[in-house]
């Protein structure tokens, strides 16, 4: 495993985590939505003196709402816009947190795709949903989904649509519709990618775990007092699925990480396709890594990092995800050639005991680039269509899935649980 560690090596922002619970918004959760804004929030602390009170931040530096207390609901009027709301709850022992939603505002009717984004790889059965508005005073009738021209495959009443359909692997230009009570209509076309797929893999066997320390991050298993890692699979409490696996990282050494590793497809695959032929691995060019994860301790975490990677012909295609958390609350990406991280300015403010859901997608181009395409937690979509070159990387074949939990500066004990992890490549 210690070639893994190379190109997956961690670079740090040091940064001292507030000791605070957290902030958890339950609206908006994102996406595209008419005026006025409906905030609902809470938050948690460890101070015993409670939370004093809580805040709206619309831009940095615009505090749009205060309010006193652990619990935040307001309506707010905002203009037409794209707004990286900030929601911050200040404790009454002079800590504070904070949860990030975007949203767009809009004024303009028609179809708002809100979920799968375009050009996205997803598992089938795809979720689509979709809200509509129209000028037509009698309002909207119905709504559908287009996979193909003249191929209606649902329709449902009213202006609102969320339904999961069964499609086959392969490319579609879908196309959803609204029809109003007037005669009129309007459409938004989403482009998807149907793949293969591996589900509920924090439930699979297969799983590797390494401990990686500073300076040089090399793979070790055992590692010494530094660092402690163990996983825990079939957790029902917390969990989705009811089959939820907990990953630990403790220790006593400062900025210790713990890779957890697993091969899907080639060499040591442990799902049965070792591609012998070698025919399979360099045809995939379309990836995703869906999965929701969970933490009471957000807080103690230097980073959280979620990998795919591909392997062949001497090449490394490393993508390579991480949501700095004590290191500053940004994603980053991997750029394999330099074996650095790079920040994205995406924002990364997961929320503190709740199920967040992240989608990553990305691409191997046509002529062997790495396309880092977007970035999806709990609902907000970043779009980042990001380029780099793979690493020169001979000896390995096949493809992984990785998750990764870096120490702090103290090494602060912390579990994360991972469920419904869905991997799709096509």
């Amino acid at each position: 495993m210690s070639k893994f560690a190379l190109i997956l090596a961690s670079l740090f922002a040091i940064s001292v985590p507030a000791a605070f619970a957290g902030v958890t918004i339950s609206s908006p959760t994102g996406g595209t939505l008419q005026g006025p804004v409906n905030f609902q929030a809470s938050g948690s602390t460890s101070c015993s003196k409670g939370v004093g009170s809580m805040g709206i931040y619309t831009a940095p530096g615009v505090l749009a709402y205060v309010s006193n207390g652990s619990q935040l609901s307001t309506a707010l009027n905002l203009n037409p816009g794209t707004y990286n709301t900030v929601v911050v709850a200040w404790d009454n022992c002079g800590g504070s947190a904070t949860g990030a939603v975007t949203i767009t505002v809009s004024n303009q009717s028609g179809v708002h795709v809100a979920w799968p984004p375009t050009n996205s790889t997803l598992a089938s059965p795809v979720n689509f949903v979709a809200p509509a508005t129209t000028s037509c005073s009698k309002g909207i009738n119905s709504m559908g989904i287009y996979t193909a021209p003249y191929q209606l495959a649902y329709t449902t009443g009213g202006s609102s649509l969320n339904t999961n359909l069964k499609l086959s692997p392969g490319t579609y230009n879908a196309v959803v519709q609204e029809w109003d009570n007037c005669g009129g209509a309007t459409t938004s076309p989403v482009t998807i990618i149907v793949g293969n797929a591996f589900s509920n893999l924090q439930a699979d066997n297969g799983w590797g775990m390494a401990g990686q320390g500073p300076p040089d991050f090399i793979d070790c298993n055992p590692c010494g007092p530094q660092i402690t890692f163990s996983m825990q699979q079939g957790i029902q409490n917390p969990s989705l699925s009811g089959s939820a696996t907990q990953f630990n990282i403790g220790g006593t050494g400062p900025y210790w990480d713990v890779l957890f590793n697993n091969h899907l497809i080639g060499d040591g695959s442990s799902q049965g396709l070792l591609d012998q032929d070698h025919s399979l691995v360099p045809s995939v060019h379309n990836f995703s890594y869906d999965v929701f994860f969970y933490g009471s301790n957000l807080g103690a975490s230097q980073a959280l990092e979620f990998d795919l990677n591909q392997f062949f012909d001497g090449m490394g295609f490393v993508w390579g995800h991480e949501c700095r958390i004590a290191g500053g609350n940004e994603w980053d990406i991997w750029d394999p050639v330099s074996a650095h991280w790079i920040p994205t300015g995406v924002a990364c403010f997961p929320n503190n005991k709740a199920w967040n859901h992240l989608t990553l997608q990305v691409q191997r181009t046509s002529n062997n680039q790495l396309l880092y395409k977007s970035i999806t937690l709990n609902g907000v979509t970043n779009n980042l269509n990001i380029y780099h070159n793979p690493a020169s990387y001979p000896g390995w074949y096949g493809i992984t899935a990785n998750y990764q939990m870096d120490g702090n500066s103290v090494q602060s004990p912390y579990s994360i649980y991972l469920d419904q992890l869905t991997f799709t490549y096509q």
